[in-house]
């Protein structure tokens, strides 16, 4: 349901050095997807649309966000580079996922590490947030 935000923290075996993870989808179902395919390893923090993912944005400082493209009230794209504009996110990891054809050039353009398309592999998201957290989100 778009406007409906709910902030997961996951199970209580995540470590209190549990990397926190921002997953900014307004289909309800993909953001459920996307929290179970990351699984138990992370502290996640969901939103709806723009507006609550800069809320949370700034409450939770996430240490990677997944965000889409495809959101209500303002594209990702724009939401993009708001995050990149808040003080002490320019390096955050941003992942973007959509199924908009040929998106992946300009969202790496407006400042995101990497782009998975949708429908997505879920092995393929889980391996891509792996890696950039591993990489301290390395923007080379």
């Amino acid at each position: 349901m778009v406007g409906d935000a709910l902030t997961v923290v996951t199970h209580p075996e995540t470590t209190p050095a549990a990397k926190t993870v921002l997953i900014c989808e307004d289909d309800s179902n993909l953001r459920t997807l996307m929290r179970l395919t990351l699984g138990d390893s992370y502290r996640i923090h969901e939103a709806a649309d723009g507006n609550q993912a800069l809320e949370l944005l700034e409450s939770t400082d996430p240490d990677l966000i997944v965000l889409d493209l495809m959101l209500p009230g303002r594209s990702g794209l724009d939401l993009l580079g708001e995050i990149r504009g808040v003080g002490g996110h320019e390096r955050t990891p941003i992942v973007v996922i959509s199924a908009w054809a040929h998106s992946d050039e300009a969202a790496v353009a407006a400042g995101a590490d990497r782009f998975v398309a949708k429908p997505f592999d879920p092995d393929e998201l889980n391996t891509t947030v792996a890696d950039l957290l591993e990489s301290d989100g390395d923007r080379s």
